[in-house]
């Protein structure tokens, strides 16, 4: 009787037992994840009219866009407005306390005496006249103090019509102060026409000749330590004369000051 073959039973490895690599059946691993996809989009599908959605979106930004910069220019002129407001306050309010304290008055001024030299009463012809013009100016202020500066200008006419010009000397005018100077004008190339010639030859007949004087010049007031800017001051003056002579006289003579500030 042959021998039998007994059923092997082998004994289940030891859970902490290491299994041979040749024994174990590999496991297929899994592919890592692509980090970036290639997506093939047709050319019409780019390129196509944008939809309702996306068109309605872009006009909504640019609406957006468009109001923040109008809100950001309307920011910087409301305070451009008011800074300009606020300086013009400060201003109106500076002057108003300096009116109130100083209570300033416009200075007097009067022609007092004119000298003619080298003035020929012939038409269409050339002449260089010239004028040796006395004035006489009054600062009527207590606290007031004028400072006369140079680049002044004096022009003398007549009947429209320029006969000599000039300037002022520059000066320092304190308060209720009368200082009185002359001014040399000069002419050059002087020629009246037809008609001017006649009224001023009837004009000197009758010894009434008016001229016109006006001058422009530039000053500073001072109130006590406080000393404006450069202002113009304007005057004009209308004389009459008996006649224009070295010697003539003056038969009336009004002025009349004001001041340009700005």
């Amino acid at each position: 009787m042959g021998d039998r073959v007994h059923p092997r039973c082998d004994t289940p490895p030891h859970p902490g037992a290491v299994i041979p690599a040749a024994h174990s059946k590999a496991q297929p691993l899994p592919e890592p994840a692509p980090s970036s996809y290639v997506i093939k989009v047709p050319k019409e599908q780019i390129l196509r009219v944008p939809t309702p959605e996306t068109e309605r979106k872009f006009k909504e930004y640019t609406r957006r866009s468009r109001r923040r910069g109008r809100s950001c220019c309307r920011r910087c002129l409301c305070w451009f407005t008011g800074v300009v407001l606020l300086l013009s306050l400060a201003l109106a309010a500076t002057a108003g306390i300096l009116y109130l304290v100083y209570r300033p008055k416009l200075p007097k001024y009067s022609v007092e005496g004119l000298s003619i030299k080298g003035f020929t009463l012939k038409p269409e012809e050339n002449a260089s006249p010239e004028f040796v013009v006395t004035v006489r100016a009054e600062n009527p202020n207590k606290k007031i103090s004028i400072d006369y500066r140079g680049g002044s200008s004096v022009e003398v006419s007549y009947s429209g019509a320029g006969l000599a010009a000039g300037s002022w000397p520059t000066f320092f005018q304190g308060p209720r102060r009368v200082d009185v100077f002359q001014s040399a004008l000069k002419g050059s190339d002087v020629r009246l026409s037809s008609p001017i010639y006649s009224e001023l030859e009837a004009q000197q007949r009758g010894r009434q000749v008016p001229l016109l004087i006006r001058t422009k010049v530039p000053v500073r007031i001072k109130f006590g330590v406080f000393t404006t800017w450069t202002i113009t001051a304007k005057v004009r003056c209308t004389v009459v004369v008996d006649g224009l002579t070295e010697n003539s006289k003056i038969v009336s003579s009004s002025c009349r000051g004001r001041v340009k500030i700005w």
